[in-house]
């Protein structure tokens, strides 16, 4: 029996791998591989970063927004949130996220006549749908973002600075929604809601983007540490209990009225009392 020689066994094993190297598909494949390899590395190597997926994300959810939109509040706004004049709604080019969380949030808008005050009313969107609206009016152009919870929190906060938000709220709020928040009456039958039930959230976004009557208090004006402790102020009136006659808790507008009905009403009374038991004598 005759056994193969080394170098015959080394010879014939180079064939296929030499046939291999010279078939058409070896450097398309190889290439591939390359590049497979290439993208491996890059990807262990190079850090992650969301982006390209964020900004996907927030296109996607402009578009949603610009339908939903287009249904819902172009009719009074315009399809491109320029306004209309003739429908009496203002222009949302310049309002940010923050003025659509908290009007569409509290049910105010949409509304059925924009001629008058809108009314706190139940909510009928979904808080993506919320999101998506907010996302294309931000589009439009500047305006205040919608907050992040450290920027409204009240929580943490001292009796010390309960104290200092009741005074803010007092000079810059309490002329229109009273001292306590419980709203009140506003020229050309407009008036100032109550603040009863109103979250810190909510609070922070009336402030910055000023809906209605109420003027916008920017940054500047009043920090958002000062907010938060208006809020608390706010919070904690609400929660404490009021002992006795409260009158509604509407100041002198109430109390002023009741002086009135109940004590000249009594002088007229006896007035009439009086005068009546004089022509009989």
């Amino acid at each position: 029996m005759r056994f193969p020689a080394s170098g015959d066994r080394a010879a014939r094993s180079s064939k296929p791998r030499t046939s291999l190297r010279r078939h058409k598909a070896a450097r398309p494949v190889l290439l591939l591989l390359s590049l497979v390899l290439v993208g491996a590395v890059y990807t262990a190597v190079v850090p992650v970063t969301n982006s390209a997926a964020e900004g996907a994300t927030s296109e996607q959810l402009v578009a949603q927004g610009k339908e939903l939109f287009a249904v819902s509040c172009a009719s009074c706004h315009g399809l491109n949130g320029e306004g209309l004049a003739q429908q009496g709604a203002p222009a949302l080019t310049n309002v940010g996220a923050a003025a659509v969380d908290f009007q569409v949030r509290t049910g105010r808008m949409p509304m059925t006549n924009p001629l008058v005050q809108a009314p706190r009313k139940e909510n009928t969107f979904t808080d993506d749908e919320i999101a998506a609206l907010a996302a294309y009016v931000a589009s439009l152009g500047t305006g205040p973002a919608i907050p992040t919870e450290d920027q409204y929190s009240p929580s943490g906060l001292t009796a010390e600075d309960v104290a200092k938000g009741g005074e803010l709220f007092r000079t810059n709020c309490s002329a229109c929604h009273n001292f306590k928040g419980a709203g009140g009456a506003l020229p050309n039958g407009r008036v100032a809601p109550s603040l009863q039930g109103a979250d810190a959230k909510e609070l922070w976004e009336a402030m910055r983007t000023g809906p209605g009557e109420m003027p916008i208090f920017a940054q500047g004006a009043i920090p958002d540490e000062d907010v938060k402790k208006m809020v608390a102020y706010v919070d904690q009136v609400n929660a404490t209990p009021s002992a006795g006659l409260t009158l509604g808790g509407l100041g002198p507008v109430s109390e002023g009225f009741w002086a009135w009905v109940l004590g000249i009403g009594s002088l007229v009374l006896a007035a009439v009392w009086i005068a009546t038991r004089g022509a009989r004598a």
